[in-house]
């Protein structure tokens, strides 16, 4: 048989291989996911953290307010992306009642390094296993980052993104959550 040919036959069947594959690999949707959300407002709320000094939060300090929780990591390329955006918001939203948080697995130290070269406007919190498993309970199955969770004020889960969360859309979203609670 002629090699062209064998060569020929052999890429197309690797091409119908790898085409096949690909439809049939399930996707993760970039951007808003259904709120699927086992963890009640309370336990939400409840979820212990601590900020760079090592001082105890968690996020029913922010009780009456939106809040967008942002978990993240220093080794997320995506994550740092996104932290200019997030600052800048908060920065415009923080006298409408709007607080962003974001929150690591990490341990504080690495997290104060990091942050300690950037000018980030909201604070980073840090906790342990609980974190991610928070993040998966507030529709991150997979638990990759970034994950971003609108919250009310009563810490019911509004909206759970994977991946990136755009600065413009952000704003929008805020406007339009904002806009319904006044």
């Amino acid at each position: 048989m002629n090699p062209r040919l064998i060569f020929a036959i052999v890429g197309i069947l690797a091409l119908l291989a790898g085409t096949a594959l690909y439809l049939g690999t399930p996707r993760t949707p970039a951007g808003p996911v259904p709120v699927v959300s086992d963890a009640a407002p309370g336990a939400i709320v409840a979820t212990r953290f601590s900020d760079r000094q090592g001082q105890a939060h968690t996020l029913g300090e922010f009780q009456g307010r939106v809040v967008v929780l942002n978990f993240w990591a220093t080794w997320c390329a995506p994550c740092r992306e996104e932290m200019p955006g997030f600052s800048r918001l908060q920065e415009r939203w923080k006298d409408r009642g709007v607080r962003f948080v974001g929150v690591s697995d990490e341990e504080r130290a690495k997290v104060d390094r990091f942050a300690g070269g950037m000018q980030i406007a909201y604070p980073l919190w840090t906790g342990d296993a609980e974190v991610m498993e928070l993040s998966r309970r507030l529709g991150n199955r997979l638990g990759v980052l970034p994950h971003t969770v609108l919250l009310d004020g009563d810490g019911r889960v509004l909206e759970s993104r994977i991946g990136i969360y755009p600065e413009k859309l952000l704003e929008e979203r805020l406007a339009a959550i904002v806009g319904k609670s006044r």
